[in-house]
């Protein structure tokens, strides 16, 4: 059984609660990533920030960049993850039932890594990722938050 350990992609980029939107969108670039894990100063998991939450949740509705906060955007939201030793079936599984495109992969209580749909095509079986896709763009309420 391939695990999510074995597919992840480690050492996420990690923000802080109260890091500035616009820091958040130069990490996005210079990292060249579509989010970031949001976490309180002692490693807590938040949330996460996507390349969407900034388009329309910041910009879209006129939030000022230098003001607005990573918590601001995570405030109030779920976040999804998957256990380092689930199955690759139990991400896929995670991702259609919560229609995310990416899951912290969670060791304990430390974020030790991200997998992504990319990861899950490059691992998983092939009929299982095309209907993860298929089941994701379908959502009606596909917020952005992974």
């Amino acid at each position: 059984m391939t695990t999510a350990r074995e597919i992840m992609t480690g050492s996420p980029v990690i923000v802080d609660i109260s890091t500035p939107i616009r820091d958040i969108a130069r990490q996005l670039a210079d990292n060249d990533i579509g989010s970031v894990i949001v976490c309180t100063p002692d490693r807590q998991l938040q949330g996460m920030v996507t390349d969407r939450d900034l388009a329309v949740g910041v910009l879209a509705a006129g939030l000022d960049p230098e003001s607005t906060t990573a918590q601001d955007l995570v405030s109030g939201r779920e976040v999804v993850t998957i256990g380092a030793d689930d199955s690759v079936d139990e991400a896929i599984r995670t991702m259609k039932e919560h229609a995310v495109r990416r899951l912290p992969v969670i060791d304990g209580q430390q974020v030790i890594g991200m997998v992504s749909q990319a990861d899950l095509a490059t691992h998983g079986d092939e009929t299982q990722v095309g209907r993860l896709v298929e089941m994701i763009s379908a959502a009606p309420d596909n917020t952005g938050q992974g």
